[in-house]
């Protein structure tokens, strides 16, 4: 199927299947993320967990798309992903399968954007927000959204030092930029 979205006052177009995440609309906490975002030129981007591609390709209309990376451990999410990148005519950009981060060798990243699954367990989220951290460049920035707050803030908080949260239309963004080359230690009381 395909749908119709305005992101960042651009026109896009996405195939979908009803194997993918929010496949009728573009999700609205991935709309609440984007709209706390810039993309300025040159950036280097992470899509982490792109789905059918709607940030990477967001991000591409706005940057280089080949310092563009979008991936996902879904073999038909990163197909649906390529054949959007071309249908909304961003060629160049960077779309891998791939377990977390396992099969990308890129870092120094300046942005890595995420909307992890977050209705189940914390296991996906705790790796992709480990391992951002140290693909991002000193100074780069991690955006996540969810509508669960208080593990999100904390995680972020005890990896990046601190973070920035955005609430919009019920939907939590965290906002947290690496300030050294290594995790935040929390001090624990004895």
């Amino acid at each position: 199927m395909i749908i119709n979205a305005v992101i960042k006052g651009l026109e896009f177009e996405f195939e979908t299947s009803d194997n993918v995440f929010s496949p009728r609309r573009v999700d609205a906490g991935t709309m609440a993320m984007l709209s706390c975002v810039d993309f300025p030129d040159g950036w280097k981007v992470l899509d982490l967990g792109c789905g059918y591609g709607v940030v990477g390709i967001t991000a591409a209309k706005f940057t280089d798309p080949a310092k563009v990376y979008m991936v996902d451990i879904d073999s038909e999410a990163v197909s649906l992903s390529r054949a959007n990148a071309a249908r909304n005519h961003v060629e160049g950009v960077n779309i891998l399968q791939s377990e977390d981060l396992d099969a990308l060798d890129e870092t120094r990243f300046d942005c890595i954007l995420s909307n992890p699954p977050y209705h189940s367990d914390f296991s996906v989220a705790k790796r992709f927000i480990e391992k951002g951290f140290n693909r991002l460049k000193v100074g780069g920035r991690m955006y996540m959204v969810t509508k669960r707050k208080d593990w999100y803030k904390n995680k972020l908080i005890s990896i990046f030092g601190g973070v920035r949260i955005h609430e919009i239309d019920g939907y939590y963004v965290f906002e947290a930029d690496k300030r050294s080359t290594s995790y935040a230690r929390k001090n624990k009381a004895r």
